[in-house]
């Protein structure tokens, strides 16, 4: 039995998904299993693939299902898997070399973090590196369930570990959320367990044009699915929903922004301010949008 699961879901994405593959091959760490579930695709990944069944043998496991979406393949893989740790990689990321190493260092030195995540790095289409995530340091790690939920942590996906009695406890991914599942079930356990942090890049994000978080519209939706999931819980109540729901308003205006949408980015902005006015990201962002728009209307006259 390997110590690690490594639970890559891939719809077709026989482009990027030798160089995931390729990425768990680099690991400093060694004892690990990959269950890859294709999830119905229709390009030739399975050809793809095929090197990797010869070449990384009873250390990988193919999986073909009818599609179901990203969570339904996920809880696939780990079905499969007896690990005591699950590590996340989608089909189009890339883990550097430490990645299994730290994560299963920091979560066997701490026994009462149910999680680890760590910093990451985008990248575009073709590999170039963007921006650093290196972690919220104020909410980084501990009893952080609160923070989770108000968004005032970012849990970057491939650098996601959670140790498999966790799963046991709270449950699989939620298959009726095609978007913020990551989190749904990061919060699940955070309410249960701590939360530890490796503090260094450990993880690359492919940032893809047709991502659903490029879609302000459907993000919001998404996000708005899994605030009401949780509203209630422990540290999650009415001022919390509030600063959870001006965040998420934030980010639809500034995706609006990006996509020359100026009236519909100041709406959604004010929305944000509106909710939660002591966010100086807020103040900003609102104010931003306006003079934006104020510019525009003048340049219109």
């Amino acid at each position: 039995m390997a110590t690690v699961g490594v639970i890559i879901p891939a719809f077709n994405a026989a482009k990027t998904l030798p160089i995931a593959l390729d990425s768990v091959a680099s690991q400093t760490f060694d004892d690990w299993q990959i269950l890859l579930v294709d999830d119905g695709s229709t390009d030739n990944t399975a050809e793809v693939v095929a090197p990797f069944l010869t070449r990384f043998g009873p250390k990988i496991l193919y999986i073909k299902q009818e599609n179901r979406g990203l969570p339904a393949a996920r809880n696939t893989a780990i079905r499969a898997s007896s690990a005591e740790f699950l590590a996340l990689l989608d089909a189009d990321d890339v883990w550097l070399p430490c990645r299994l190493e730290e994560s299963v260092k920091i979560l066997r030195e701490r026994p009462q973090a149910g999680l680890a995540y760590g910093g990451i790095t985008g990248i575009d289409q073709d590999g170039r590196p963007g921006d650093s995530f290196v972690g919220n340091r104020r909410f980084a790690e501990g009893r952080i369930a609160p923070h989770i939920y108000m968004r005032q942590v970012e849990l970057p996906c491939p650098t996601i570990t959670f140790r498999r009695k966790c799963i046991d406890e709270v449950g699989l991914f939620d298959e009726t959320m095609r978007a913020t599942e990551d989190r749904d079930l990061c919060l699940r356990i955070a309410l249960r367990y701590e939360v530890a942090f490796v503090p260094r890049v450990i993880a690359c994000y492919r940032v893809s044009p047709s991502s659903m978080t490029t879609d302000p519209e459907r993000m919001l939706q998404a996000q708005m699915q899994f605030i009401e999931k949780h509203y209630g819980a422990p540290g999650c109540g009415w001022l919390a929903r509030r600063i959870a729901l001006s965040l998420c308003y934030k980010q639809r205006a500034d995706a609006l922004s990006l996509r020359r949408r100026p009236w519909p980015a100041l709406a959604s902005s004010m929305r944000a301010l509106a909710l939660y006015p002591f966010d100086i990201g807020n103040i900003r962002t609102a104010a931003s949008m306006l003079l934006r728009c104020a510019g525009l209307r003048v340049m219109t006259k």
